[in-house]
């Protein structure tokens, strides 16, 4: 069963990870993931980071990413979106990528309640699809 949910379920569970680590995960040439913390911030519907030049080179060649913020206590969800780039910007100290999520899940790995998602290890909520 799925069941949408908006951009607004989306911003309220970003409100709640303020304070835990984020991280922005692109693709390099040779296909290796390349991870960075950031500090994401929303202009409109739209997330916008201060990025490096690696980060926003991968980010122009390859407009698939994904944000990774850590889970704010042992045990607790980490919050997981996929993202399409929609700009990026390579200047002096004010190099940014900007992307507009296209799906966000909590995830931990715990036992699922769900007896009907068959060989699914971890406890996910599925807040934002595209």
């Amino acid at each position: 069963m799925s069941i949408p949910v908006t951009l607004e379920r989306l911003r309220h569970e970003l409100a709640d990870f303020a304070s835990t680590a984020t991280y922005l995960l692109t693709v390099s040439a040779d296909g290796r993931p390349h991870s960075v913390a950031v500090a994401p911030r929303w202009q409109g519907d739209e997330l916008v980071m201060g990025a490096g030049k690696t980060s926003v080179g991968n980010a122009a060649a390859r407009p698939q990413v994904s944000l990774v913020w850590a889970p704010a206590e042992a045990g607790g969800y980490s919050l997981i979106v996929d993202a399409t780039v929609t700009a990026t910007a390579l200047g002096d100290g004010d190099s940014s990528v900007t992307v507009r999520p296209t799906g966000a899940v909590l995830h931990r790995p715990a036992a699922s309640p769900d007896a009907t998602r068959p060989g699914c290890t971890s406890d996910c909520i599925p807040i934002m699809r595209s």
